[in-house]
């Protein structure tokens, strides 16, 4: 059995170091390839309880999209219908009581207002965000900027200052739901690889043969030994990109590339649920082929293993920006 899992390695091996050369061309030319995106929701980017929800009042006022209210509710709870902050905002898309009284609504017609059932809360979202576009479409400059920024500081600061105020926490808060949009949207064209992808997969490959260990963040006391999500997290880590430690987390990292137009780099993600990517239990680096590098089980090491099995979930193009606008915790 050893003997028959070396020569399948060296099979897979010879296969990867043409992938790497591959790698390498492909991010010379990486300028060359189309990116871009539509306001549909990328495939399993929304657990399906919500998806009709967020398509519908996605669409709303031309300010919004599925997408960037997908991005506002990930954002705000990680499409957690029970999430309390400690600043008293409650459900899915975190209404402080004060502003729920005025701006929610009944989504769902059953004469209620209740801030906890995710029918009136998605609704009372998109409704709130139209509401502020309304009040600032006469300020110059993009409108769904201006209404993100109204949402955070409040309207008449973006009137004020005519656009995006200058404040931290706001111009932040826009430009974060603005790149998470990116990695909810269904692209329309082929998306733009990483410049990093090759030195993750570099890193990953040196790991071969690693024993794994569940929580493992290759640490000296872990004996440098890691789980599947803290292999892909050191792995980006290591050409400079932060990623979140859980797998489900780490999805939400980039846009979503089909399976046809995966690339070298990619992450690669599975669960027993494909509805659902707060679901997610696993993740590998893609390295061509069909094949990924994975910390798979304990029991097991670091290996190549194929990607298209039932629980296949989809991929993530890791985009330094998209790392960075992940919320630390959801």
């Amino acid at each position: 059995m050893r003997r028959a899992w070396v020569l399948v390695g060296a099979a897979v091996g010879g296969v990867l170091a043409f992938v790497l050369l591959l790698v390498v061309g492909v991010y010379l030319v990486g300028g060359t390839v189309a990116g871009g995106g539509s306001v549909g929701l990328a495939k399993g980017a929304v657990p399906a309880a919500y998806k009709r929800l967020v398509e519908k009042w996605g669409n709303l006022c031309p300010a919004l999209n599925p997408a960037l209210l997908a991005a506002q509710l990930y954002q705000e709870s990680g499409f957690n219908p029970r999430a309390q902050s400690p600043a008293a905002a409650q459900g899915i898309a975190q209404f402080i009581p004060s502003t729920w009284a005025t701006h929610g609504v009944d989504g769902n017609g059953d004469g209620k207002r209740d801030v906890w059932d995710p029918a009136d809360a998605i609704p009372s979202a998109a409704s709130y965000d139209c509401k502020l576009a309304r009040y600032v479409k006469s300020v110059p400059g993009d409108l769904t900027q201006n209404m993100l920024a109204a949402y955070n500081a409040g309207p008449d600061p973006v009137i004020k200052y005519q656009g995006v105020p200058p404040y931290a926490e706001t111009r932040t808060y826009v430009k974060t739901i603005k790149t998470l949009e990116k990695s909810f949207a269904a692209p329309v064209t082929r998306v733009d690889p990483s410049r990093q992808a090759a030195g993750a997969i570099s890193f990953a490959q040196s790991k071969l043969g690693t024993p794994y260990l569940w929580g493992g963040d290759g640490t000296a006391e872990e004996g440098g030994r890691f789980d599947c999500s803290g292999l892909t997290k050191a792995a980006y880590e290591s050409v400079g990109i932060t990623l979140p430690r859980v797998a489900n987390d780490q999805y939400n990292a980039g846009p979503h590339p089909r399976r046809e137009e995966l690339l070298p780099g990619d992450l690669v993600f599975f669960s027993d649920d494909l509805t659902n990517p707060r679901a997610i239990r696993h993740v590998g680096i893609y390295v061509g082929g069909g094949y990924m590098i994975d910390a798979p089980k304990p029991g097991a090491v670091i290996r190549f293993d194929p990607i298209d099995t039932p629980d296949y979930f989809g991929a993530t193009r890791v985009t330094e920006d998209g790392a960075k606008a992940l919320p630390t915790t959801v």
